[in-house]
């Protein structure tokens, strides 16, 4: 379904009756999302990536383009494959960010982000 989307878009989607969690950002990333983890343990995403500086530290990262997390369907994939892994790449120690993610594919690595 979320491959099917087309233009600018980045959400997040919270069913409180299932406690079920959707989050995506279009191919191209042209709505900045960020994410990361709070002190208390909580994931938290904001448009606005100094309003999750203070509480996410290290952890903040852009969230990946082209991808979507949902707790129900097993956390992070690639919506154009969703087979595909997605894996967390360590930023250097200077980075803001904690980490940037990886689409990989076979033996090929495709970023994810930029």
């Amino acid at each position: 379904m979320l491959a099917q989307l087309t233009g600018s878009y980045a959400f997040v989607l919270f069913d409180k009756s299932t406690n079920s969690l959707l989050v995506a950002s279009d191919p191209e990333g042209r709505v900045p999302l960020f994410w990361g983890i709070t002190a208390d343990g909580c994931v938290a995403f904001s448009d606005d990536i100094d309003m999750l500086k203070g509480s996410c530290g290290k952890s903040l990262a852009p969230f990946p383009q082209g991808c979507f997390y949902s707790n129900a369907l097993g956390g992070l994939k690639c919506y154009e494959n969703p087979k595909h892994k997605v894996t967390a790449v360590p930023a250097d120690e200077e980075e803001i960010c904690g980490a940037t993610f990886k689409v990989v594919e076979g033996s090929t690595v495709l970023t994810a982000l930029h």
